[in-house]
């Protein structure tokens, strides 16, 4: 008899030998051999109390057989069993308590079939197996208890009684069904668990990933133009061109203030990102005396754009006050239906008396473009189109 799969228990439910919760564990550890434990007793006293006055040996063979194919189920690692093994043991449990039903019926044997049939529903992976096998059984005991009743045995029964073997069968697959659904109620809250912490992982990784770039791109730009500056100063003083040395070595200091000037503002933007990015960029526009409009339905966008959008917009600000410095400054963040955009916009006019300071090193804007091409946007920096006067930075980027 083979084990059908498509009426087995739903697939990825523990075995009884994995955690599946306390009910399943009490019955199989405390409840069940209590049961079989007393019915066994039980029955071994009322036979060597009063043997059986007809074969004997036969009725204390089926009861012990019946009795150790009873325990089985609640002493072997049942689930790793194979599934013929355990049918074996469950058809065998059931045939010796179906003819041990009549033989020994003024003892507790009787029990020992009824308690096959709970086995049955309870512990077959298949419930069509289990099906049959408790209806042959029946038929077993309705055939045992009307030859016991035609050869006049002692203490025969009424062969209908027989029938009431099969009913147990529902109890065990109920037992089963109820043991199931908390095994996968365990198993979906242990997956639950393992996915709340593989996101909190992944998102810790995706933030020291943003942290990283930041360094990157605010550092490793600074950082990289001061050494050039200084091996430029090297070279000059070698060659005894001194004045040039130290015009070298003087950019070289404004790019340190200005790497520590963008560390700064890196710092601010990372602590900004708790905050919604069109007030983030307003309050960078009111820190810097710019106007600032929002266009469009303002909506979710990810980390990493909402990051560069803030990076794009400081750089352009610090830009325009650096090169006309006093100019009217302009910020529009617009919504459309895919990308977002940020355009910034200065008229390019230095306020009266104002110094513009032209000593930057240029690498901010790299900065910029290199940020928004591995964001698959896209970033424009130059003049404004005409008649308009000024300088415009344009950043496109996809949500």
């Amino acid at each position: 008899m083979n084990a059908e799969p498509d009426d087995t228990r739903p697939a990825g439910v523990p075995t009884d030998d994995a955690p599946a919760g306390i009910p399943a564990r009490f019955a199989d550890e405390l409840i069940r051999p209590f049961v079989i434990g007393t019915i066994s007793v039980l029955t071994l006293i009322q036979l060597v109390a009063h043997p059986p006055a007809r074969l004997p040996w036969l009725t204390w063979g089926l009861v012990v057989v019946a009795i150790a194919t009873g325990v089985a189920p609640s002493v072997l690692p049942w689930r790793r069993l194979p599934d013929r093994a355990q049918l074996t043991l469950v058809s065998v449990f059931m045939a010796a308590g179906a003819m041990s039903f009549s033989l020994a019926k003024d003892t507790a044997a009787p029990a020992l079939v009824l308690l096959a049939s709970v086995t049955a529903g309870e512990k077959l992976a298949s419930r069509r197996a289990a099906v049959t096998i408790v209806g042959a059984g029946t038929a077993a005991t309705a055939a045992v208890t009307w030859v016991a009743t035609a050869l006049h045995l002692p203490h025969e029964s009424p062969w209908w009684i027989s029938l009431i073997v099969g009913l147990p069968l529902y109890i065990g697959l109920a037992r089963r069904e109820r043991a199931d659904a908390l095994a996968i109620a365990d198993l979906a809250a242990r997956q639950s668990r393992r996915a709340a912490a593989s996101e909190a992982r992944e998102a810790a990784l995706e933030e020291r990933g943003r942290i990283a770039r930041e360094i990157h791109d605010v550092l490793g730009h600074a950082l990289s133009g001061i050494a050039v500056q200084l091996d430029m100063a090297d070279a000059l003083h070698a060659a005894g061109r001194g004045q040039d040395a130290n015009e070298a070595v003087r950019r070289a200091r404004a790019l340190a203030v200005s790497g520590i000037g963008e560390t700064r503002r890196a710092i601010h933007a990372l602590r900004e990102d708790t905050l919604p990015l069109p007030e983030t960029i307003a309050r960078i526009a009111r820190g810097s005396t710019a106007g600032f409009e929002v266009q469009g339905e303002p909506g979710e966008v990810r980390v990493e754009v909402a990051q560069a959008v803030i990076r794009t917009a400081q750089e352009a600000i610090t830009n325009a006050h650096r090169h006309a410095p006093g100019a009217e400054v302009r910020l529009l963040l617009d919504y459309t239906d895919r990308p977002i955009r940020l355009t910034v916009t200065d008229t390019g006019t230095a306020a009266p008396g104002a110094r513009p300071n032209h000593s930057g090193s240029g690498m901010g804007l790299v900065g910029m473009r290199e940020r928004a091409s591995l964001l698959g946007g896209t970033l424009y920096a130059g003049p404004t189109e005409p008649p308009a006067p000024g300088w415009t930075v344009r950043l496109e980027l996809p949500r």
